[in-house]
């Protein structure tokens, strides 16, 4: 089991960007599947984006595609997502999430399959 803190939220315009991040405490990072997930009011959970432990292959949902870059930093620990033109729709509570095991293409956006998370961090796009 990991701790997972996320920072970085906040209230900013359409077509601003910002980048939120979530530290990961508790074990190394390096082999475990992280994600973002988000929560707009009203709505069920979301999946955002994907990162495999390696690093090696990434997913976005189609509403964020070209928009929002995962990333991490396994030495530190990190994971960021990097949202560019933000969109009131973007609105919502952004959540950090990890898989320990390794997750296929079929399953790396379904949030059941990742068992541990963060408590979230508000994004408010808001002219």
């Amino acid at each position: 089991q990991v701790q997972l803190v996320e920072s970085g939220g906040g209230l900013v315009q359409p077509g601003d960007s910002l980048r939120i991040a979530c530290s990961i405490s508790g074990r190394s990072m390096t082999r475990y599947t992280m994600a973002w997930f988000r929560q707009a009011p009203g709505k069920e959970h979301e999946f955002v984006a994907a990162m495999k432990g390696s690093g090696a292959g990434t997913y976005d949902a189609d509403s964020v595609k070209g928009r929002f870059t995962i990333s991490r930093d396994n030495p530190k620990n990190m994971l960021y997502l990097q949202m560019n033109n933000l969109k009131a729709e973007d609105t919502a509570v952004y959540y950090c999430v990890a898989a320990s095991r390794g997750l296929i293409t079929s399953t790396i956006r379904l949030q059941g399959e990742y068992e541990d998370w963060g408590q979230g961090t508000r994004v408010t796009v808001s002219s």
